[in-house]
């Protein structure tokens, strides 16, 4: 499943800023439904622009912080694929290879 592009990893780790989203769009529907503060122009212009900025910028944050996390798993993925490793100088799926002989490791080891 994927929502927005994103996978369902990325998407539990951005529930984080889905719920105040949810929470701010909740009270936008609240006062819109009924005024508990009259109707003022100004006053109820002035809150309502304050709660769609904040709902805006958290929902805009929150996309950009997804595409962030996506990109730096596919990063962390393509690295350990490439990367040779760092003791034996092979790639990982050679180092394993490697370690699943028995007794590779006992021949190399230094004499005290």
């Amino acid at each position: 499943m994927a929502l927005f592009g994103f996978e369902k990893e990325t998407l539990l780790d951005l529930t984080v800023n889905v719920i105040p989203l949810g929470i701010i769009l909740f009270f936008i529907a609240a006062f819109a439904v009924v005024s508990p503060f009259g109707l003022d122009p100004v006053f109820s212009g002035l809150q309502f622009s304050l709660m769609l900025t904040m709902f805006l910028l958290l929902a805009v944050l929150t996309y950009y912080a997804g595409r962030a996390v996506e990109d730096a798993e596919e990063a962390a993925d393509h690295a350990a694929m490439e990367e040779p490793n760092a003791t034996t100088g092979t790639l990982d799926d050679e180092a394993a290879d490697e370690d699943a002989q028995p007794g590779a490791e006992d021949d190399e080891l230094p004499e005290a």
